[in-house]
């Protein structure tokens, strides 16, 4: 046997018949208090308004009902809560070297900028190899390109850092 929970917990609105509770403070269709009236008055108020009442703060004393159209309520219930699903954010990564053209870092920067606008992260990664580690300032001048050109729609959460052979970089979306 489960744990008793008030009826707002269990996320089930009770309606018409299932609304045992008597008397209940009743809202009209249009928003007017109708005041408190018993159970069975108010389902039959509901009912020649071709609606439904619905208990909508069960945790009260009286329980507040509601006249309405229950099936159109939860749809737009469910509408609500499928549009306060956001958008979860995924980090992206562009790797150029120090030696990259640069009509493909403009490339590559258009893809980080996509990621931006759909509102990921992007980890830029310049690559060093073998005797690029000697003119490290090489790739610390296509990172600092690649934030300018981005500068617009990103701000930068990490700024750039030596790793081994690589120079990281995060830009997070404005």
């Amino acid at each position: 046997m489960g744990k008793w929970r008030p009826p707002e917990a269990t996320n089930k609105q009770r309606i018409n018949e299932q609304i045992r509770i008597t008397p209940v403070r009743v809202i009209g269709a249009d928003g007017a208090q109708l005041g408190i009236l018993p159970t069975d008055e108010a389902i039959r108020q509901a009912r020649a308004a071709e609606l439904d009442l619905v208990e909508v703060a069960p945790g009260e004393r009286p329980p507040v009902c509601r006249i309405m159209d229950y099936g159109k309520f939860k749809y737009q219930q469910k509408k609500r809560q499928h549009k306060s699903h956001s958008h979860q954010m995924k980090i992206k990564e562009i790797r150029v070297r120090p030696k990259t053209g640069e009509n493909d870092i403009q490339v590559k920067v258009s893809k980080a900028r996509e990621f931006l606008e759909h509102k990921d992260k992007v980890i830029v990664t310049v690559v060093y190899r073998g005797r690029e580690m000697a003119h490290v300032e090489e790739g610390r001048k296509v990172i600092d390109d690649v934030i300018g050109q981005l500068a617009d729609v990103a701000k930068v959460e990490a700024a750039p850092v030596h790793h081994g052979r690589r120079m990281i970089c995060t830009l997070a979306p404005r």
